[in-house]
């Protein structure tokens, strides 16, 4: 059976409420004081006048017409008597007469935003930053780093919104006007043993509908729609529903997408991958890159990068977050909606590093989660890159290698070496994670000043250069002359690609390459007797081997001495740990290469 489908993404509606809520929300204050535009007479750049009243400007504009200056300060004038639409007035006759200047377009926006016309304010405000860029005076461009970006607001509120919505009912009462509010869709009993066609006054049904024609009008007869196309009333189906859906999504024969935030100048109706403009918006919306949005498999690979393509995703059941990931990771997890984002998302990353053993998902600055220390509250803290650290050249690497030749012994080198190689991948289960590491116990915790709502602590560890940390959380003050009983570590999680063996798991299988072992040479596909000797010199193989392994050896131990970005983990009982979560990537390095300590390889449990 042919079948059409349709995702769904809610963060333009979502954004568009938020707006037009602003007057009468607590977030309108937040929204004016993140914008405020000062309206001295040193934001401007321009205006010499004294602040005197409107009504002297009138005289003055009846005499002499031709400054935008005067017309400049009538306007700031009727701005602090909130004559708003005179004062706009007077903005736009600023802004005719010296276009290129970014003044008219702030007194605009200050009019604007005074008369609660708010959109309008937001494009005026956006001309004035690019006035601002391009203004060739370089003091008039240096007024540019007093205003945020439109972008970073929207992002704030965003974040702010979300914060009060993620514990608020589904159906909240407007007090005002005494409806109902809630973001409706159309749902399975409201479709089923009906004619969708001529359906009217059902939230969501215009969409239906003309995803209907649309899929009609391609040539199909069956289609699927997530939204009502599952009885959610039924638990068995909604797990099945969830954990299919992924893959019905991928192997229908169309996939329609509704895009509420797409501008109707968008093109439309057409297959994304042979458009060039289609992919190149997608690319600007989504921030994946083309070819990962052609060639996309799922799986557990790149589970990092696949993590921030979903960090500022905005789901309808806060759940989803975590749901709507388990197509992409291959992953199928119960679905229990009520346990909260932090657990949805808790459980799935989890799985993540449980069967993949990627510890990238560890890589992330913010707030902890309450399902394990070593994880995000959010998943927006994957929103930037992974944190990305200056790597040696070949040339840097083997002059390091030759230098520790005369430094480290055979044994010491190759004694680290199959430590680390012996050492198990991450191990994570119900809510606890034993994570293999290179540990660094902590010396010394001291506070020092901070200008930001952030801790800064002075860190001290055994082996590590000293270092300072932004926390949230409050640590206990100690050092070597007023020691404490808890634990503090430094730690590095062990990654095993630092071994420079190959892995695997990652390359093509013979289905993939287009190969069976029938299309091999004889040679190389069945047994040969015939043996060429390596070497004509007893022992020389095993001498080649024993260097190649001390040279593997000795190049681990350089890529342990660079630069790493490291955990702070503190003892809560007899060998448990709690990750402290920092504002900021934690970057360490060792003091020296050559006394890296095997006693610092362990295994810790993190809650």
């Amino acid at each position: 059976m042919d079948s059409a489908r349709v995702g769904h993404d809610t963060s333009t509606s979502f954004s568009v409420w938020m707006r037009s809520h602003l007057v009468s929300s607590p977030l309108a204050l937040f929204f004016g004081r993140l914008v405020h535009l000062p309206l001295g007479s040193s934001s401007f750049g321009l205006l010499s006048f004294g602040f005197v009243g409107s009504q002297q400007y009138s005289m003055t504009i009846d005499l002499d017409s031709a400054s935008d200056v005067i017309f400049a300060n009538r306007s700031q004038a009727k701005l602090s008597k909130m004559l708003w639409e005179d004062a706009l007035l007077d903005a736009q006759k600023v802004t005719e007469l010296n276009p290129v200047s970014h003044v008219g377009y702030q007194l605009t926006h200050a009019a604007l935003r005074g008369a609660q016309r708010y959109d309008e304010a937001i494009e005026a405000f956006i001309i004035m930053l690019s006035k601002l860029d391009d203004a060739p005076e370089p003091h008039i461009r240096d007024l540019r780093q007093l205003y945020v970006c439109p972008s970073e607001i929207e992002d704030a509120i965003q974040t702010a919104v979300g914060m009060e919505l993620e514990y608020a009912p589904l159906r909240l009462l407007n007090t005002s006007t005494g409806l109902l509010w809630e973001e409706t869709e159309a749902l399975l009993h409201d479709i089923q043993d009906k004619d969708v066609r001529g359906l009217k006054g059902i939230g969501g049904i215009a969409k239906l509908q003309s995803f209907c024609k649309v899929a009609r009008d391609a040539g199909y007869r069956w289609a699927w729609m997530d939204t009502c196309c599952i009885d959610k009333k039924s638990n068995t189906e909604l797990q099945e529903s969830v954990n299919s859906m992924f893959v019905w999504y991928r192997h229908s024969a169309l996939t329609i997408v509704y895009l509420s935030d797409v501008p109707p100048s968008s093109q439309s109706g057409a297959l994304a991958r042979k458009s060039s403009a289609i992919m190149k918006e997608l690319e600007g919306a989504t921030g994946i890159d083309p070819q990962a949005l052609i060639s996309f498999r799922p799986g557990m690979r790149d589970a990092r990068e696949k993590l921030r393509w979903a960090s500022k995703r905005v789901t309808t059941m806060q759940e989803d977050i975590a749901y709507s990931l388990f197509g992409i990771f291959g992953v199928h997890l119960p679905v229990i909606y009520g346990e909260k984002k932090q657990n949805a998302l808790g459980r799935l990353l989890q799985e993540i590093v449980a069967r993949s053993g990627d510890i990238t998902s560890l890589d992330w600055v913010g707030q902890s989660s309450e399902f394990n220390s070593c994880l995000p509250a959010d998943i927006i803290s994957y929103a930037a890159p992974p944190c990305s650290l200056p790597s040696l050249s070949e040339d840097e690497i083997q002059t390091a290698v030759s230098s520790l030749r005369n430094i480290v012994t055979v044994d010491s080198a190759l004694k680290l070496y199959n430590l680390l190689e012996d050492m198990n991948a991450p191990l994570f289960a119900t809510c606890r994670l034993r994570l293999p590491c290179i540990a660094f116990r902590v010396t010394e915790v001291k506070r020092r000043p901070s200008h930001t709502a952030h801790s800064m602590y002075g860190v001290k560890a055994d082996g590590v250069r000293d270092l300072v940390i932004t926390t949230d959380e409050t640590l206990i003050q100690f050092s070597r002359a007023r020691p404490t009983q808890q634990t503090f570590f430094l730690v590095r999680p062990w990654d095993r690609r630092l071994l420079g063996l190959p892995d695997f798991s990652e390359q093509l299988t013979f289905a993939d390459e287009g190969e069976s072992v029938g299309d091999w040479p004889e040679s190389e596909s069945g047994s040969d007797d015939t043996h060429e000797p390596s070497s004509d010199l007893p022992g020389e193989e095993e001498s080649t081997v024993d260097s190649d392994v001390h040279s593997r050896s000795l190049r681990l131990m350089v890529q342990l001495g660079q630069a790493f970005n490291a955990l702070l983990v503190a003892q809560q009982r007899v060998g448990e740990y709690k990750r402290i979560a920092s504002d900021h990537n934690i970057i360490a390095q060792v003091k020296d290469m050559a006394s890296i300590d095997i006693m610092n390889i362990r295994t810790l449990d993190i809650l």
